[in-house]
């Protein structure tokens, strides 16, 4: 596994995609570009990786189980050759974690090859599954992906954005999603925008990305995102848009800004460091407390500490280090030691804490289980108080679009009031940004945005 803080939410995955028009048909360019713009949505997923490559006739596939750099090397990229790619980064939220569900996926249909990832999670996957089997769709995997992919096949008839069309319609939840033919790249989003996906352009050519920042790692320009319920298709006659389906309102997942996308990246408009660092300056509004220093929980909280330190004039100190080295371990603790893995991730800076009064910025408390553990090593390091301010509110319900937290008894927001998670975490202090004061901070209506994670209010009816 992966070693990532246990009280975190997990994210699905991350999509990218290019179309490399003028590529010689040997170039590997579209796959090493691919590897790169995975790189740089690691954070999206930590499970497996994968890229599947089209030279005109016949689409090629690697994909592993690890991290982005342990699946591919230059002798693997190097077997990759064409000018339409597609990759892929994975965290489970339906489907075991086996390489089986690995993406992209990789099958052939009436018109050819095509290879898809997905972002996000269906909602309606078992009666859909159901309802394909009985007319005699075979799954090789557990992954909602795969639906999609039978639901092509099942609309072979039509063209594939009439096909998709008509899958879109089928299928309810969160999705953005990439594929290529063997000559179209493809992309497209659910329609009320849960998940984001963006377009690019390099030297005339098109790229499709989770986020932003995918695009300037590979040095594309941003062109803009790609609509709710938009299909956009790349080929030989250039960029075109479909419509697929319209939704009368939009809402677009507010933990992207809180906590699963990267700080430089922009989603629908909104930067993310700018949004946590509001974030940080509106908590510090809502819960001013005497202290010497705020630190925060790194990386995700750093942005709204040092908003918090804006507002409350109270100096901002890197309190706990993060080991960016770790990589993956399968080297599970000893009960005796069933605190080292939050000890491999994160170190007080005695130095900075011992003998102050410390105010740590996190962005989220899911399980409290990590928050239990920070706050102890704090104090064992010296902290004479340790006030925990939350840049989001209470996570009180479970999300079913394609994040990990399906069932709300793991939640200890579920379970406890506050003043029980600040006695079970052990601070001095405890408090959540308000539901109103995080929806203050974005210029737009609170309806732009599912946060039935705080709230309750599922945009997608979810089936029992």
């Amino acid at each position: 596994m992966c070693y990532e803080l246990e009280d975190k939410m997990k994210e699905a995955c991350g999509v990218f995609g290019i179309y490399l028009k003028d590529a010689a048909q040997e170039s590997t360019d579209a796959a090493r570009t691919t590897f790169y713009g995975l790189y740089a949505l690691q954070h999206r997923g930590q499970e497996s990786a994968g890229i599947a490559v089209s030279n005109g006739q016949n689409i090629q596939l690697h994909k592993g189980m690890g991290l982005v750099s342990e699946v591919f090397s230059p002798e693997i990229i190097a077997r990759l050759p064409g000018k339409i790619a597609v990759g892929h980064v994975r965290y489970s939220t339906t489907g075991d974690s086996q390489l089986v569900n690995a993406q992209p996926l990789v099958f052939s249909y009436l018109r050819g090859m095509v290879a898809l990832g997905h972002n996000g999670n269906l909602v309606n996957t078992n009666e859909l599954r159901e309802r394909l089997a009985t007319l005699g769709s075979v799954f090789q995997s557990t992954t909602d992906t795969e639906v999609i992919a039978n639901l092509l096949a099942r609309y072979s008839q039509d063209r594939l954005e009439d096909a998709l069309v008509k899958a879109m319609i089928d299928i309810r939840g969160a999705y953005s999603v990439v594929l290529t033919t063997e000559d179209k790249l493809v992309g497209f989003r659910d329609p009320f925008g849960i998940r984001p996906l963006c377009l690019g352009e390099i030297g005339g050519n098109y790229v499709l990305a989770s986020e932003t920042c995918a695009l300037d790692t590979v040095g594309a320009r941003f062109v803009r995102d790609i609509a709710p319920g938009e299909i956009v298709v790349v080929d030989s006659r250039g960029l075109r848009s479909i419509q697929g389906l319209t939704c009368p309102n939009c809402a677009h997942c507010i933990f992207e800004y809180i906590y699963f996308a990267r700080p430089d990246s922009t989603i629908d408009g909104i930067n993310v460091n700018r949004a946590r660092r509001a974030m940080g300056r509106q908590l510090a509004r809502e819960s001013s407390t005497a202290a010497d220093i705020v630190i925060s929980v790194p990386d995700s909280g750093t942005s709204a500490a040092l908003g918090f330190a804006e507002e409350s004039g109270i100096p901002f100190e890197e309190g706990l280090m993060k080991n960016r080295y770790i990589g993956r371990t399968f080297i599970q603790p000893t009960q005796q030691m069933r605190d080292l893995g939050v000890r491999l991730k994160l170190n007080p800076v005695v130095e900075a804490v011992k003998g102050k009064r410390v105010i740590m910025v996190d962005d989220s408390i899911v399980r409290g289980t990590t928050s239990k553990k920070i706050v102890n090593m704090l104090k064992e390091a010296g902290a004479t108080e340790v006030h925990m301010r939350v840049a989001s509110p209470p996570t009180i319900y479970p999300c079913f679009y394609g994040i990990d937290t399906s069932r709300r008894d793991e939640l200890i927001a579920a379970k406890m009031d506050v003043e029980g998670i600040r006695n079970f975490i052990g601070a001095d202090s405890l408090h959540y940004m308000s539901v109103e004061g995080m929806f203050s901070v974005f210029n737009t209506d609170k309806d732009w945005f599912c946060a039935a994670c705080f709230n309750g209010n599922y945009p997608i009816p979810v089936d029992d």
